[in-house]
């Protein structure tokens, strides 16, 4: 006897099963490096140019002295040439994690895969202003949620060594361009996305405040 003969162009149930599995995986790669690609440009564009300001909601009391009252004065601070794009401005060392990080020189999407970013729109480390530093939830700040107010960092660059202690820690919509606003007096502001837990990209950043409080 003669087994029975597929009709031509048939496609067995096996096959079709394995290709709508090779196809589904394949979308779901293609999902995830959308998602990511399309969070490292949001994070770079959050830090852009100021807007209006939005509604923030507190993590923690700010502490420690004001300006004026104790925070001692900013030395002067110089740097030889202002960093290009790219360029290693430093490192940013957190004791409470026990991390030593690269600064580079931008928040672009390639800026943020060396280290932690910093906004070219802000004043460098030590100065007397708003410096911003910018870094993955999921890479060189994924403790950034341990910190606590009275918790140091720690800048190295080729101007000195500044010591900033957090004064207040604080949660905005990824929308809101305050972090970058001019300060009075010499601030580090560290941010990445939030919540740190969380698939796709994060509505929120995360924001630490910290005033020089040593060079």
């Amino acid at each position: 006897m003669h087994s029975a003969r597929r009709p031509r162009g048939a496609v067995s149930l096996g096959a079709a099963l394995s290709l709508g599995c090779l196809i589904l995986g394949i979308g779901c790669i293609i999902w995830a490096s959308v998602g990511i690609a399309g969070e490292s440009v949001r994070s770079a564009e959050a830090y852009r140019a100021p807007s209006s300001l939005t509604a923030t909601r507190a993590v923690e009391p700010t502490t420690g002295a004001r300006p004026g009252s104790g925070t001692p004065a900013p030395q002067p601070v110089v740097y030889s040439a202002h960093p290009k794009k790219g360029d290693r401005l430093g490192s940013l060392s957190i004791p409470a994690l026990q991390q030593k990080l690269p600064i580079i020189e931008g928040t672009d999407a390639s800026q943020l895969k060396q280290g932690v970013g910093h906004f070219a729109g802000s004043v460098l480390p030590g100065a007397n202003d708003n410096c911003v530093l910018s870094g993955h939830r999921d890479t060189v700040f994924t403790g950034l949620g341990k910190l606590k107010v009275g918790d140091r960092f720690i800048v190295e660059t080729a101007a000195g060594i500044f010591t900033y202690q957090i004064k207040r820690i604080r949660i905005v919509h990824k929308d809101d361009q305050t972090v970058i606003v001019p300060t009075d007096h010499a601030v580090l502001t560290v941010t990445t996305c939030y919540p740190f837990h969380y698939v796709g990209s994060a509505p929120d950043r995360y924001i630490l405040s910290a005033d020089l409080v040593g060079s």
